[in-house]
């Protein structure tokens, strides 16, 4: 089973730096395989339906722009905008066809690949990630139509980040809560110029109620419920006792949860109140 540092950020919780900034995702996939890492297929329809809900709340007759937080090589927009799902994302990466290819084959393999299974409704995505060569990777192969190698917990968002982040209509995040804070959300709300929605799944083991807070000041209402999604095994009996003892810091109860091996996640939607206004009498 692999094994990572304890990060910084959520303490306890393995890293796995050495899978994070490829040139590929190859050992992205080869790394979480075993851990079962599957909260990209929880968040798939889940984007789609929240992108399906901001057209319609807002209707432009422009499609929804949507900027993907710690965004990786992509693979919320490839299971997004493409006819594909994460298993066959695992097999794709893994399998021996692969596995022979030099980056450089890979990337052309994959353009092809994704090329072919764009879905007629695919819209534009903005990737954010301060890992330079996975999102290089994933705007050479057309899954991100634009990629800032960017920390905004560090620095403020350069110029074309935020004419960007201007156009953007949806934030996603699948996990990255903890590695980014209420400060990079306050940076890129800073940025908005149309109404900006938020789909965010959240480990367990980090409070979201800073960002939450942030979210209000800019006029985001935020709701949740009590449903949750797993992450991924954890690494060891280490980082299971550590990710309880934080479950518990942050007010959840992980019995039946954390406790029978695995990182939980919860899904947080964040709206314009006259969104959710709207939504209610149209339920």
């Amino acid at each position: 089973m692999a094994q990572g540092r304890s990060s910084t950020t959520t303490p306890g919780k393995s890293r796995f730096d050495d899978i994070y900034n490829e040139p590929d995702p190859r050992a992205y996939f080869r790394r979480l395989a075993p851990l079962r890492y599957e909260i990209p297929h929880h968040a798939q329809d889940v984007f789609r339906r929240a992108r399906a809900e901001r057209a319609a709340a807002h209707e432009t007759g422009a499609p929804v722009t949507v900027l993907d937080l710690c965004c990786s090589y992509g693979i919320n927009a490839a299971l997004l905008n493409h006819h594909l799902t994460l298993a066959e994302l695992y097999a794709h990466y893994t399998g021996p066809g692969a596995e022979r290819l030099s980056p450089d084959e890979l990337i052309e393999r994959d353009k092809e690949f994704y090329a072919g299974r764009r879905r007629a409704d695919a819209t534009p995505v903005i990737g954010l990630d301060a890992a330079g060569h996975a999102v290089r990777y994933a705007v050479a192969v057309g899954l991100l139509d634009e990629a800032y190698a960017e920390n905004l917990e560090q620095c403020p968002p350069s110029p074309g980040l935020r004419h960007a982040v201007a156009g953007a209509g949806l934030i996603t995040v699948t996990g990255g809560i903890g590695y980014i804070t209420h400060h990079t959300f306050e940076a890129l709300l800073g940025c908005a110029r149309l109404p900006l929605w938020v789909a965010a799944f959240v480990l367990r083991t980090v409070s979201y109620q800073p960002v939450i807070t942030r979210l209000a000041d800019h006029g985001l209402l935020t709701e949740t419920a009590a449903q949750t999604y797993p992450q991924r095994l954890f690494t060891g009996p280490t980082e299971q006792r550590d990710a309880i003892e934080q479950t518990l810091l942050a007010g959840h109860n992980p019995s039946g949860l954390e406790t029978r091996g695995r990182y939980y996640t919860q899904l947080y939607h964040s709206r314009p109140r006259t969104a959710w206004a709207h939504m209610g009498t149209n339920s």
